[in-house]
């Protein structure tokens, strides 16, 4: 990765520049704590051996999701795919044919072995596929944002088919190939990301490298997850559909936790707000979910689950690994009791609206009661002439408007901006009250960055920034060898 693209940083949802006054330069971290005599967190289980953690996985599950005060998953039941470790080697030994798997798929494997893309039990089937395209539902008319499917190039696989899965050399599954199809990828393209154009990312994934045909079926056997960097652009042309029924855990630098582990550590009987995000934390996103937790929706003792996407994006995004490290290192900063943090191993579609309906979706199952969502989720532009791909709000009024069908609430971030004389307001306060406004566009912020000056403190916090040039001195020293 480039330089540039790992000092590219999210810019604030109102634009911030320095402070005029040295006074006025640091905003303090705002750490909220709970109603008093409301239960906040759930005592996490000891430490214990990873085979041990790894069996545990399946009775959490079952006990996550018979806690009556948690919002049901999506279908009711939190699907949990792992194999027994007796079942495994017998699951390998029956593979007959062997495919490498893409980032991507890689993180839709564990997602669907983990529960997170409940209720499918397996990669999609080709009536699910059609109905999603067509109208953001399963054929049983649950509703789901985007098609989950595995695809491939080539022809000699058939129906029936049990493959190993692998991923960077690795065995990562077995699979049973219980349906193929060649799909309609300008359908796919117009319906879930509102263009055929190829300066749309995911259009690019979808029509330059998934494979020609799509398969389905059944009878996925999880196996380790390797630590592999991930990137963007890898899905080929066919679509899988099967059964996930994984093995173990996988390791990776990021660990990321699987919705019955972050269900166990849920407060019981409050809001729990979901915020995601894919891009490092600055000030001003801090305070947009640390203000929804006083939303008049949350209710009091209201928790937030910080809950960052680690797996593909754009290709100028930052990498999951940096990121990680700067959530980390916030997350001991803020030291909030109110903020849960999970890393998600989801690759990105920037589908907009359609991808908004995804993370409900996948944070429902995670355990979470309302979503945290502002301008513009999820969305693109195009590389030639910079327009949107979708309206500013496109995805807010339509996770809004299908919010009651999920058992879920929306919570639209507020758009605030930091004032010389009370620091974080929201923009109409400031507007009303005639207060000086502080701006730092992210492009003067990167190239401050880049060059070692000094970052305002009101604008990102140092530790984020002191990962941020670590990652930029390591790139360099790379890029120079």
């Amino acid at each position: 990765m480039a330089t540039e693209a790992l000092c590219r940083a999210a810019a604030p949802a109102a634009r911030v520049a320095a402070p005029a006054a040295a006074s006025k330069a640091a905003a303090p971290l705002r750490v909220q704590r709970p109603a008093s005599g409301r239960r906040t967190a759930v005592g996490a289980a000891p430490a214990r051996a990873a085979a041990s953690r790894r069996a545990a996985v399946v009775v959490r599950a079952a006990a996550a999701t018979e806690r009556a005060s948690l919002i049901a998953p999506h279908g009711g039941k939190l699907v949990n795919l792992m194999l027994p470790e007796d079942k495994k080697a017998a699951a390998v030994a029956s593979a007959t044919k062997t495919i490498e798997l893409s980032d991507r798929n890689a993180c839709d494997v564990e997602l669907l072995c983990v529960g997170a893309f409940s209720p499918l039990e397996g990669f999609m089937h080709e009536a699910d596929y059609q109905s999603v395209v067509e109208g953001h539902r399963l054929a049983n008319g649950l509703l789901f944002g985007l098609p989950v499917v595995l695809d491939t190039e080539r022809e000699d696989l058939v129906v029936g088919d049990r493959v190993l899965l692998t991923y960077n050399g690795e065995e990562l599954a077995v699979f049973t190939v219980e349906s193929k199809w060649k799909p309609n990828k300008p359908l796919e393209a117009q319906n879930c990301y509102r263009t055929t154009s190829i300066e749309h990312p995911a259009v690019q994934m979808i029509t330059m490298e998934r494979g020609k045909y799509y398969m389905g079926g059944n009878h996925l056997h999880y196996l380790p997850f390797p630590t592999k960097p991930m990137i963007t652009m890898e899905r080929g042309k066919y679509y899988m559909g099967g059964k996930v029924e994984g093995l173990r855990l996988p390791t990776r630098v990021f660990p990321c936790a699987t919705p019955a582990e972050v269900r166990s550590t849920l407060p019981e009987g409050v809001a729990v707000l979901a915020f995601q995000c894919r891009n490092p934390i600055h000030r001003a996103h801090y305070e947009l979910f640390i203000r929804a937790l006083d939303a008049p929706n949350a209710g009091p003792g209201a928790v937030c689950l910080v809950h960052p996407t680690c797996g593909p994006t754009q290709d100028d995004d930052i990498s999951g690994i940096v990121r990680y490290r700067t959530y980390e290192v916030l997350k001991e900063e803020a030291n909030n009791p109110r903020l849960r943090w999970a890393y998600l191993p989801y690759s990105m579609h920037m589908a907009g609206p359609r991808e908004a309906i995804q993370h409900m979706i996948i944070r429902k199952n995670y355990g979470c009661t309302h979503f945290i969502i502002g301008r513009d989720m999820a969305g693109s532009k195009s590389c030639l002439s910079g327009e949107d791909f979708y309206g500013a709000y496109d995805a807010q009024e339509f996770a809004t408007a299908n919010a009651p069908e999920l058992g879920m609430q929306t919570v639209p971030s507020l758009n605030i901006t930091y004032t010389e004389e009370k620091g974080y307001v929201t923009a109409d306060v400031a507007e009303k009250e005639g207060l000086h406004k502080l701006n730092l566009s992210g492009t003067k912020f990167r190239k401050m960055l880049r060059a070692g000056e000094d970052i305002p403190e009101w604008f990102a916090f140092k530790s984020v920034v002191s990962v941020l040039r670590e990652a930029i001195a390591e790139e360099s020293a790379s890029e120079s060898e």
